[in-house]
C-alpha cells in the first residue's frame, strides 16, 4: 500500500472512530441529563430540604448540555477534516496511479515505435537488393525464382515477418519468400490496395508507406502490419519505380509480447488491460486478448499526448500518443492502460 493510500485509509478510520466515540458521548450526556431531570423532580418533592440538591442537579444538566454542544462541534470539525484528508489522499492516489500508468503506456508505444522503425529500414534496404530489382527489370521465371530464394534467405534471419512480396508495376505479385507456406501469393493482384498505390507514388528510395494492422486472408488471416516501398530502376535511390516490395510484419505475437510484458504486480494484472490502439482508437493489441480489431477505445484526450483520466466506472486510464522514433513518425497510435483499483483502494 502506498503512502497516499495509507492516508485515505487512516482518514476513513478517523471518521469511523469519531462517529463511534461521539455516539458514546451523546449516550452518556443523555443519561446524565435524565438523571439530572429525575433529581430535580425529587428535589421539588422534598421542598425546602431539596433546594440545595436542585441547584446541583440544575448545574449537572447545564454541564451535560455544554458537553453535548462541544461534542457536536468536535464531531463536525473532525469529520470535516477527515473528509478533506480523505479527498486529498484519493487525489494523490489517483495522480500517482494515473501518472504511473501513463508512463507505462508511453513505454509500450515507444517499444513498438522502435520496432516498427526497424521495419521501415528493412523495406527500404531490401528494395535495393539486386535479385529483387532484377525480378522486375528482367522478368522471367529464372529471375523470379532467384528473387524468391533471396527473400527466403532474408526470412530465415528475420523471423518477425510472415512473407515478403515482389510486385510489378501493375500490382501483380511475381515472387514471394515463402512459396511453400503461401503458394497462392504469386499471381495475386494487389492493385486495389492503398498501400500499393502509395508505395508506387513514393518520390525516392528514402520514402515508404505503411498500412494499419489488419487480418490478411492471403496470409492465413494473420494479423499483419504491411510496409511497402517502390523498387526502382537499377536499385538507385532516384530511379523510376518499376514495382513494389511489400513486407508483412507478424504483428500479433510481437505486439502481444509488448502488452503482456508491462511491469505490473500480480494483483494489478488481474485488474489491468494494456492496449495498443490505432489513430481511431481501434484496439490492435490487448493483454487480455479481447476486442482486437473489433473494439474501439474513445480517445477523448483534449489534444494531450500523454496523461490520465478517471472513467465513469471508476477505473483509471493512462495513455500516451506515439512519439515516433528516428525517421519513423508513427501512425498516431496510442498506448493505453486501463486499471480498475481493488475495492480496498477505492
Amino acid at each position: 500500500m502506498s503512502n497516499a493510500e495509507r492516508i485515505v485509509e487512516l482518514a476513513e478510520k478517523v471518521s469511523l472512530v469519531t462517529e463511534s466515540k461521539m455516539n458514546q458521548i451523546h449516550a452518556i450526556t443523555g443519561s446524565v441529563r435524565m438523571l439530572a431531570l429525575n433529581a430535580l423532580i425529587e428535589a421539588h418533592r422534598a421542598g425546602d430540604h431539596g433546594r440545595g440538591f436542585a441547584v446541583v442537579a440544575s448545574e449537572v444538566k447545564s454541564i451535560s448540555q455544554a458537553i453535548s454542544m462541544v461534542a457536536n462541534e468536535l464531531q463536525q470539525e473532525l469529520v470535516g477534516r477527515a473528509s478533506d484528508l480523505s479527498s486529498l489522499g484519493r487525489g494523490l492516489v489517483e495522480h500517482v496511479r494515473g501518472t504511473r500508468l501513463a508512463d507505462l503506456a508511453l513505454n509500450m508505444i515507444e517499444i513498438i515505435d522502435r520496432n516498427l522503425y526497424e521495419r521501415s529500414c528493412d523495406v527500404r534496404w531490401w528494395a535495393t537488393d539486386s535479385a529483387v530489382v532484377d525480378a522486375l527489370s528482367n522478368p522471367c521465371e529464372q529471375t523470379a525464382r532467384r528473387a524468391s530464394q533471396r527473400l527466403g534467405v532474408i526470412l530465415s534471419s528475420y523471423t518477425v515477418y510472415l512473407d515478403l512480396w515482389v510486385i510489378d508495376a501493375k500490382g501483380r505479385v511475381v515472387a514471394n519468400g515463402r512459396p511453400d507456406r503461401y503458394p497462392n501469393a504469386v499471381g495475386r493482384s494487389v492493385a486495389g490496395a492503398e498501400w500499393f498505390a502509395k508505395s508506387m507514388a513514393t518520390r525516392n528510395g528514402g520514402e515508404f508507406t505503411v498500412a494499419d494492422v489488419c487480418s490478411m486472408d492471403s496470409l492465413a488471416d494473420a494479423q499483419v502490419a504491411t510496409y511497402a516501398t517502390a523498387i526502382r530502376e537499377n536499385g538507385d535511390e532516384d530511379g523510376s519505380p518499376i514495382g513494389t516490395l511489400a513486407i508483412f510484419f507478424d504483428w500479433e505475437p510481437q505486439a502481444r509480447a509488448v502488452v503482456e510484458g508491462v511491469r505490473l504486480s500480480a494483483d494489478e494484472k488481474t485488474t489491468t488491460r494494456c492496449l495498443l490502439t490505432d489513430a481511431s482508437g481501434r484496439i490492435i493489441a490487448a493483454s487480455d486478448g479481447k476486442g482486437i480489431l473489433t473494439e474501439t477505445v474513445p480517445l477523448n484526450f483534449g489534444g494531450k499526448t500523454i496523461g490520465h483520466s478517471v472513467r465513469s466506472d471508476g477505473s483509471v486510464m493512462g495513455y500516451a500518443l506515439t512519439p515516433g522514433y528516428e525517421t519513423y513518425e508513427g501512425l498516431g497510435w496510442y498506448g493505453v492502460i486501463i486499471q480498475t483499483p481493488h475495492s480496498s483502494n477505492n
